[in-house]
């Protein structure tokens, strides 16, 4: 379905887009950490304490904003996949209708590596054909 590339290509450029920002997240991170080891000697205790504070808070920030991305990239494929889903799902109803089929199994996930032709029919042609011809 190139439905399903593109959704497929718009998550993966979603995912980069957010590793990016936490890679330069991380960075920053870093930077101010070495700044800090580098001046650690000469701080003052209360420096010291308030550079420390504002490193950890930085930390949960970015450990939050990791937490968040992960929602919403699960999101963001709910919300792609779904119609899609819904479509084929349509498609096969309709197809199992018009065959007189009773089940059609997926066997994407290698869950039924093998089915006897004599009580089995593959209709992936069938099922491509219909999906295209309804875009």
């Amino acid at each position: 379905m190139p439905e399903y590339t593109l959704a497929q290509n718009d998550l993966a450029q979603l995912k980069e887009q957010y590793a990016q920002e936490a890679d330069r997240a991380e960075k920053e991170f870093n930077t101010k950490y070495e700044e800090f080891l580098n001046d650690l000697k000469s701080l003052t205790p209360t420096i010291r304490r308030k550079r420390q504070e504002e490193l950890k808070q930085f930390m949960e920030s970015n450990i939050r904003f990791r937490e968040e991305v992960a929602r919403l990239l699960a999101q963001a494929e709910q919300d792609a996949l779904t119609p899609l889903q819904n479509k084929i799902n349509t498609t096969l109803r309709l197809i199992a209708a018009e065959y007189s089929l009773d089940i059609i199994l997926n066997t994407d996930s290698n869950a039924c590596p093998y089915l006897s032709p004599a009580i089995g029919e593959d209709i992936n042609d069938i099922v491509r054909t219909t999906l295209s011809s309804s875009k």
